[in-house]
């Protein structure tokens, strides 16, 4: 009488699923695209609180930054990229590595908490940044700014982590209309991209950075509410961002959410599926 083959476990097929999916999803994220939520409101309005975006891993080659860091204090996992690919770490490389270019929004790892912030690049190395008066002074050359009206939105809490929105017109009260003056920065290499202002401030003055060799400096579109590369990370802000802590170019929004949570679908933004990022 023949044996009959025997009935594979159900549980042991289910968990090797579960594994192949999640190396599938990891080397996905490792090589190619990361998921991006906007937590803060330091790159209005070019990214609002609440956007969902992917991050292009393959526009500058890969380094430690570019494996994933997996951070969730509620359940006690804080996982950081240089645990799973430190051995890449500290030579300030990249492997098929390319130029990061002015203006570009960029994902990059803190250069001391490494986590992940969302900044615009505006100086490369070698560069000399100042600003004076609230305008962006780039090699000696102040940049084009123009007026472009005023942005707008309700002062509520915002996110996940319900941030209140800055006015320059504040204190606004719950529910009334926040604004921003709004205008149009133009970089020497020609591109354009919204800032806003909220007043006068000390980071509307600094000294002038020179950006060393394998560093960059960014800053928020948000000019007055950014921790960014204008304050050294000695006092809690970013300094300039090694080469090899740059994760990736961000391209496009894929969707919105104006709610606590992304998973709020009745709250997305009917506007904002698969913006571009400029």
């Amino acid at each position: 009488m023949a044996s009959q083959a025997a009935k594979p476990n159900g549980f042991i097929e289910t968990v090797k699923t579960v594994v192949y999916a999640l190396v599938i999803a990891g080397v996905f994220r490792t090589l190619f695209f990361q998921p991006f939520w906007i937590p803060s409101g330091s790159m209005k309005d070019t990214l609002l609180i609440g956007d969902f975006l992917f991050v292009n891993k393959m526009a500058y080659g890969y380094s430690y930054a570019s494996c994933p860091s997996i951070y969730l204090p509620g359940i006690g996992i804080d996982i950081d990229a240089a645990d799973i690919c430190g051995f890449l770490d500290g030579d300030n490389s990249r492997i098929l590595g390319g130029d990061p270019e002015r203006g570009d929004v960029v994902v990059f790892r803190h250069p001391v908490t490494g986590r992940d912030f969302i900044k615009r690049l505006i100086g490369l190395p070698g560069d000399t940044v100042q600003v004076t008066n609230g305008v962006l002074i780039i090699n000696g050359t102040p940049t084009t700014v123009e007026q472009a009206g005023v942005f707008e939105e309700i002062s509520e809490p915002q996110g996940p982590q319900g941030h209140r929105p800055r006015c320059a017109n504040g204190p606004v009260g719950e529910g009334g209309v926040c604004e921003k003056p709004r205008f149009t920065e133009t970089l020497p290499n020609g591109v354009s991209h919204d800032i806003l202002n909220i007043g006068t401030q000390g980071s509307d003055n600094t000294p002038v950075f020179t950006v060393p060799e394998g560093q960059y400096f960014f800053m928020g579109d948000n000019r007055d509410n950014s921790s960014d590369s204008r304050v050294p990370t000695l006092v809690g802000g970013v300094g300039f961002v090694p080469y090899e802590n740059i994760v990736g170019r961000a391209d496009r929004i894929m969707f919105s959410s104006a709610g606590r949570s992304m998973l709020y679908f009745w709250t997305w933004r009917a506007d904002r599926f698969f913006k571009g990022i400029s």
